[in-house]
């Protein structure tokens, strides 16, 4: 049996410390805030509830998993998921409308034929087929094994069997998503719809790989789930049933070294002055983080992915809301982005500050213990914004400013809201950082092939024996079913050692 001191509480070191502990592992977790879950938080005023971070959980199987592996109730006795439909409304810079059902490719080519025009659904079904020949090149390296030690095939590889084009006489094939939307697409409003899922981790389309494409195959094959009470207790539940397996849990307890013993990681030191020593390290922290954990040693090799910086934040609005929430309205609407050069700029930093329009997402859950009663709603409103590591200009009255922008932009898919609106909360990037540590607020992408590996994230094992990396800023990358797969790696490469696969 094995000591291990995980550094966070978030939910891909939540994951790999349950996975641990029920292979015998004595486990202790150490989590600088007073609370679990990472970006995973609620805020609750007077009966309202929100969650704070993600809204919504694609592909559950990775929690089922979890749950399976870990005990003998399954995901379901212990939160309550409810399958999403539709899927998503689309509110288009035209002002045309979409609903697309959950999972279901005949649906949505017949719900985009209807809404936008004879042949559109056509179009973006064939790029669903395309998109999922990319995604079975890429499911196990990228997600199901750990990072291979020679990344640099994932990082050159496109796997996305791209439509050729003929462009002043010569044939190409695309190499972003942008160009996928273009020549593939070729209707504005597909590309928007294609785009948006680039957009919600803040990348910009015409950077990104056109192994992208794999984000919205994954939300259409495995469908979008909620969970009842919000996705805060999911994170609840993952907690409990790490309690359940005898996960030691320390909260405002704030690491600030690794510990080092004969050449391997042996420990930590915590803020008080106390250490705690251990026979292996798994650090749920930022690239930046670990490395002033470990001072002056390497714990990145020569050949190993460069950490990602992130670029991208997040703003968040809570609205509560008079008046109860129309029957059969969306769960989740995307307003679309008026100005798509305006939006892309302010996110690449070649325009300072936010786009005044920005892609807005409004979740609208159909969920009585969210709200004080029936004669409420309680709606949340995203945007990405960058990430501002000085805050230089990020002064909080601007982000208030920007709150208008983004109720604003919801009046389009919610009539009457503001006469309806009690009162808003923003959440800034600032809160961002607070929750995670991340530097700026910064929010980690899912890993993706191509680009020259600008998306692909540090492998899970470190140039440190026993000093492993988990969660969003470590393979295979941000968002919740990711941060759930990278415990899984971590679990697997200690228990079973260098030579684990992953699970077959």
């Amino acid at each position: 049996m094995a000591r291990i001191a995980v550094i966070g509480a978030g939910m891909g070191a939540m994951a790999a410390a349950a996975r641990l502990a029920v292979t015998g592992h004595r486990v202790a977790v150490y989590e600088r805030t007073e609370t679990y879950g990472g970006a995973v938080r609620r805020f609750e005023r007077d009966g309202f509830g929100f969650d704070t971070g993600p809204g919504l959980l694609p592909l559950p199987a990775v929690y089922r998993d979890l749950f399976l592996k870990t005990g003998k109730e399954p995901l379901e006795a212990c939160v309550e998921l409810v399958q999403v439909d539709p899927s998503a409304r689309h509110v288009f810079v035209d002002g045309t409308e979409v609903l697309l059902p959950n999972a279901s490719r005949a649906g949505v080519v017949a719900a985009l034929d209807e809404a936008l025009g004879t042949g559109t659904g056509d179009r973006w079904g064939d790029f669903l087929v395309r998109a999922r020949e990319a995604w079975d090149r890429t499911r196990r390296p990228l997600l199901e094994e750990p990072l291979w030690p020679n990344w640099q095939v994932l990082a050159e590889r496109e796997p996305y069997p791209a439509v050729p084009h003929k462009r002043l006489l010569r044939t190409r094939r695309a190499g972003t998503l942008a160009e996928v939307g273009a020549w593939e697409l070729r209707d504005p409003r597909l590309i928007a719809l294609l785009e948006s899922h680039a957009l919600a981790y803040g990348l910009d389309p015409r950077e990104t790989p056109a192994s992208a494409a794999v984000l919205p195959y994954l939300e259409h094959a495995f469908g979008t789930w909620y969970v009842r009470g919000g996705i805060r207790e999911l994170a609840r539940a993952v907690y409990e049933r790490c309690v359940a397996r005898k996960v030691e849990f320390s909260f405002g307890a704030e690491v600030v070294g690794v510990l080092e013993k004969d050449g391997r990681a042996a420990g930590l030191e915590l803020a008080d002055g106390s250490v705690t020593e251990a026979d292996f390290v798994v650090a749920g922290v930022t690239p930046g983080v670990l490395d002033r954990l470990v001072r002056e040693t390497a714990v990145r090799g020569a050949d190993e992915v460069a950490p990602q910086r992130g670029t991208a934040s997040r703003m968040t609005v809570l609205l509560a809301l008079r008046g109860s929430r129309p029957e059969g309205t969306a769960h989740r609407t995307v307003v679309h982005t008026q100005d798509r050069e305006s939006e892309l700029g302010a996110l690449s930093g070649a325009a300072p500050g936010m786009a005044a329009q920005p892609t807005v997402t409004v979740l609208r859950p159909d969920d009585p213990e969210l709200v004080p009663d029936l004669g409420h709603e309680a709606i949340t409103l995203s945007s990405v914004v960058p990430a501002q590591p000085d805050w230089g200009w990020a002064e909080r009255e601007v982000f208030d400013r920007h709150a208008e922008n983004l109720i604003a932009v919801a009046e389009r898919a919610v009539p009457g809201l503001r006469d309806r609106l009690l009162w808003h909360e923003v959440r800034t990037p600032a809160d961002v950082a607070e929750a995670t540590g991340a530097e700026g607020g910064a929010v980690p992408a899912p890993t993706l092939a191509a680009g020259d590996g600008h998306l692909l994230h540090p492998s899970n094992s470190t140039a440190i024996p026993g000093l492993f990396r988990v969660g969003g800023w470590s393979h295979p990358g941000g968002g919740l079913p990711h941060a759930g797969m990278s415990g899984t790696l971590v679990a697997g490469l200690i228990v079973e050692g260098p030579e684990f696969r992953g699970s077959q």
